[in-house]
């Protein structure tokens, strides 16, 4: 989807800069040269998640937060994750949790680690689908591939997703890939 994006706006000004988690500690310095630029852009953090003891996190609350600079009106940061919280939470964090007065109070390592993906003002998700939504997304994905829709191909696509226990868009791309590659092979042994 954050590609799509690029694709639908790029006549209109849109860039794109995708920053690996390791390079966060960049980003104050990546803001202060685009903030000049007359394009827009989109900071892309793919796959975010962090590991224990990683502190690059914290450049990107300071970017997400602001600083003493405004933010640059030209920039957003889209970021993708499997993850909700983007740090691993282990069980010792919970040991200092309070209960008072009936209110539960976590503590502050709980609220460190949540407070990142807080700071992001729009979260999407995507769901399993039910088995019809899976079937038209990997007819359509078929189709735009070159390939042909058919009961084989159905029962294909139903055997790859039972096999990979997933019914997302993403699965249904991945079977589109695979079984359009597969007939392409095919039909040039025959």
């Amino acid at each position: 989807m954050v590609r799509a994006q690029l694709t639908a706006y790029a006549q209109h000004g849109l860039r794109m800069v995708e920053v690996d988690r390791q390079h966060l500690v960049a980003l104050p310095g990546i803001l202060a040269q685009l903030r000049q630029r007359p394009e827009r852009f989109i900071i892309f953090c793919d796959d975010l998640a962090f590991s224990e003891g990683d502190d690059s996190y914290r450049a990107l609350k300071v970017v997400l937060d602001g600083t003493l600079h405004a933010s640059a009106d030209n920039v957003l940061i889209y970021a993708t994750s499997n993850r909700r919280h983007l740090m691993p939470e282990h069980m010792r964090d919970n040991l200092n949790t309070q209960h008072e007065q009936g209110e539960l109070r976590p503590s502050e390592n709980i609220e460190e680690k949540v407070s990142l993906s807080d700071r992001f003002g729009l979260w999407l998700s995507f769901y399993p689908q039910d088995q019809e939504a899976y079937l038209a997304c990997a007819q359509h994905w078929l189709n735009q591939l070159g390939g042909t829709w058919s009961d084989g191909a159905r029962h294909e696509a139903l055997l790859f997703a039972l096999n990979r226990s997933s019914r997302s868009g993403r699965s249904a791309w991945q079977f589109a890939c695979d079984y359009s590659g597969r007939s392409a092979l095919t039909s040039r042994t025959s």
